[in-house]
């Protein structure tokens, strides 16, 4: 394999698909009693709070939900509101979280396939909507959009990059609210979001959350589960998408599940900042508040190639890289491609690259990641070791055959 080939780590993915056949089971809702007055406690968090995480894929989600009643306005430890509808602060004034929400939601969609399903984001007023990959990979390119106002329309692919997980495909629909596209390098941790889209066939869900870390490593796809018996189409199951490694993921609580994919993550602006993609799970297909997005520069790099050329140029490094071993993290060079850009600019094998450009280097899977970050023909700076010494090297990389 080469630096631009995803590999295995422990990820599953499941496909986005309708509820049973039958709808819903209606259970009656618990009765609570009304909480008590809050306690009056120091600011900050306590010691003990932890965020676990086991990383497994979960891929073709459709939706979000409405959540939230108290937020720290503006994030202060020494100020806590309760109310109905808590305060987003934005960089000139204070939006809601329904503020926010009824400003997002008629730009996110929901994809249905012949197989399975997802959410898109709204890129153009003529029906141009992004989305993942794995949500419209083996449909055999029949798609039907479903718009905030309840409308659909049938929609054909326009293009599809499975590298980084990426499509986009136009609705036949004019007039259309487009999403408004934020920074996504202008992410900090802690930052507030929404998660936009249609989890288990719930169009227009709205989550919330904060931005719980960035640049994540994701090897995603290869997988994707059916729609259940009774479904048109369980019968023309397609092919499974191709695996995707996606350096630079956005980490965040707010609530994702199987739907959500391909569906806006915003900022407290209402500004599209990553496009839904996975979920880690632990062992279950439901949300455990580990969830990634691919970050909007990622995915406006990738769907402005596909809109003017149907595909993605991607960088090429020439190499193969796996984990190193020993006290220096980093991607052990396996092998290096005779007269490619690696071996140009003098690596070899046995070197541990460390860093590329500025982003730290633990591993064969952040190096496959990061050189797909990277248009062909650009000069990037790579950190290795050889022989217990640090050293660094420019390499032009190449474009990927």
């Amino acid at each position: 394999m080469d630096a631009n080939e995803p590999r295995e780590q422990g990820w599953t993915q499941f496909g986005d698909k309708p509820p049973a056949a039958g709808g819903f089971t209606r259970q009656e809702p618990a009765v609570m009693a009304p909480p008590p007055p809050p306690a009056a406690r120091k600011p900050g968090f306590s010691a003990g709070q932890k965020v676990i995480a086991g990383l497994a894929l979960a891929a073709m989600a459709i939706g979000g939900g409405v959540a939230g009643a108290a937020i720290a306005n503006g994030f202060r430890p020494d100020t806590v509101v309760s109310a109905p509808s808590p305060t987003f602060k934005a960089a000139s004034n204070a939006l809601t979280v329904a503020d926010v929400a009824k400003k997002v939601q008629p730009s996110v969609v929901m994809i249905q396939g012949q197989v399975a399903g997802g959410s898109g984001v709204v890129l153009s007023e003529d029906g141009l909507i992004l989305t993942n990959n794995h949500v419209v990979s083996g449909q055999g390119g029949q798609l039907t959009v479903k718009f905030s106002d309840g409308k659909t329309a049938k929609a054909s692919i326009v293009g599809t990059d499975p590298a980084t997980d990426l499509a986009v495909i136009r609705a036949e629909a004019s007039g259309l609210t487009k999403a408004e596209l934020g920074d996504s390098d202008q992410l900090k941790v802690g930052d507030a979001v929404l998660a936009v889209g249609s989890p288990l066939g719930l169009d227009g869900t709205v989550t919330s959350g904060i931005v719980s870390a960035l640049d994540r490593t994701l090897n995603v796809g290869g997988e994707q589960e059916r729609v259940p018996p009774g479904w048109p189409g369980r019968e023309q199951q397609g092919g499974a998408p191709e695996r995707a490694s996606i350096a630079g993921a956005i980490q965040t609580d707010a609530a994702i599940n199987s739907g959500n994919s391909g569906g806006a993550l915003v900022n407290a602006a209402g500004q599209l900042v990553g496009i839904n993609t996975a979920i880690a799970t632990a062992g279950s297909t439901g949300n455990i508040g580990v969830g990634f997005a691919i970050p909007v520069n990622t995915a406006k790099q990738v769907a402005d190639q596909l809109i003017s050329g149907g595909k993605v140029r991607h960088a090429f490094l020439g190499v193969s890289v796996t984990d190193a071993s020993g006290d220096v993290p980093g991607a052990l060079i396996g092998q290096v491609t005779e007269n490619g850009p690696a071996a140009k600019a003098g690596l070899r094998q046995g070197d541990v690259i460390t860093k590329i450009g500025d982003k730290t280097a633990d591993g064969g899977d952040t190096v496959s990641g990061l050189v797909r970050g990277f248009k062909p023909g650009q000069q990037v700076k790579i950190t290795y070791m050889r022989d217990g010494r640090t050293a660094e090297v420019t390499v032009t990389l190449e474009e990927r055959k």
